[in-house]
């Protein structure tokens, strides 16, 4: 045969392939009809296990484990249809997102931070920031009820992810239903009257001490991490000694700092992305963004398994963040964020199905971005 028959031979099977595949999935929608009427669950491994065999078997010599990767696939879309069949049903544990005229904020740090100006920029001028040491106590604020709403930075554009809100998320009871990008326009400050060669260390958040890094290389400082970028510039101004701070501009003026270098982040511009918490789910009418994190098997292929399952949803996957789980082990848990609304049926399946067949998962919330 030469090539164009060949291809045509394939031609003619890749229609059989997909009949043959559109009438296992129509069965598959009988079988979620089945299940919901008689409360039956949609995972059943014991199932699966025996189809990955037998497809194992029946396979030409050195094609099992590719047959038992298409059969993966094959199973992990009739479970989708599945759970789509049968959770079909709106939420109704969730609240609206709306903005009060007044309200506190719990933020980290002290007046001037970053976070002030991002639950400015989400609440407006008449939001009252409750300022907390760490991020800790922020989380811990909202979810006692101490203060609505939180705010917590969760990525930069230069130094990458905040890890410490990572690693607390697993900690403590809250949904995210806003995010907010802050413009971060590091500087380095000191009292007035401070020269520059008189300066070894540099005080800051190690975040903003990681924006600056070529700036404090280049310059031979000594940096040391504080808790807050306007903790150390308050620390700055009380301070005898001639040391400086990295902080925004406005923090600098606030605690009547003078600034010797402006605009001094390895990339400008640079910005933060700022994460507005609550104890009770909300949902704006715009939520587009779904975050979630959760533990998968230590085995092979669960990693791109979790992965298909948002290209069957028609998803975009906008970040996969993995952090170690620190209980002895080499076991990450991972975050993700995606396109979505758990309005729309697609996601309810997805989330269904990522709930009730995974070992831990946590939904964080669906919001929009300010």
């Amino acid at each position: 045969m030469d090539l164009k028959e060949l291809r045509s031979s394939i031609d003619g099977l890749d229609r059989e392939i997909i009949d043959a595949f559109c009438k296992r999935m129509d069965l598959c929608k009988q079988v979620a009809a089945y299940k919901k009427a008689n409360g039956l669950p949609v995972f059943q491994s014991a199932r699966e296990d025996e189809i990955f065999q037998k497809v194992y078997t029946m396979a030409a010599e050195g094609m099992g484990e590719c047959t038992q990767l298409l059969f993966k696939n094959i199973i992990d879309i009739s479970k989708h249809l599945q759970y789509r069949e049968i959770y079909d049903e709106k939420p109704d544990t969730y609240a609206p997102f709306r903005i009060p005229e007044t309200v506190t904020v719990a933020c980290q740090g002290t007046e001037g931070a970053n976070a002030e100006t991002a639950a400015k920029q989400i609440f407006g001028e008449n939001c009252n920031p409750a300022y907390f040491a760490t991020f800790a106590d922020v989380f811990e604020a909202v979810q006692s009820g101490k203060t609505q709403f939180g705010i917590i930075p969760v990525q930069n554009s230069t130094a990458g992810s905040v890890v410490q809100a990572y690693d607390l998320m697993g900690q403590y009871n809250f949904y995210i239903n806003k995010t907010t990008v802050v413009e971060v326009t590091n500087c380095l400050a000191v009292k007035p009257g401070t020269k520059m060669y008189e300066i070894k260390n540099v005080y800051s958040h190690p975040q903003a001490l990681a924006q600056c890094s070529e700036f404090l290389t280049k310059n031979g400082l000594h940096a040391i991490p504080h808790s807050n970028t306007a903790t150390a510039a308050q620390m700055v101004a009380e301070s005898a000694e001639p040391i400086a701070a990295i902080c925004s501009e406005p923090c600098a003026e606030l605690y009547g700092l003078e600034i010797l270098y402006d605009h001094i982040s390895d990339y400008v511009p640079n910005y933060t992305r700022f994460i507005c918490i609550s104890k009770e789910l909300m949902l704006p009418n715009d939520a587009d963004c779904i975050s979630v994190m959760l533990k998968l098997p230590h085995e092979e292929g669960t990693l791109y398994r979790l992965l298909s399952k948002f290209v069957i949803c028609g998803m975009n996957l906008q970040k996969l963040e993995s952090r170690p789980i620190r209980n002895g082990s080499f076991e990450v848990m991972f975050y993700l964020d995606f396109s979505g609304s758990i309005l729309d049926r697609n996601v309810r399946a997805l989330l269904s199905d990522l709930s009730e067949n995974l070992e831990y998962f946590k939904f964080l919330g669906n919001y929009s971005e300010t």
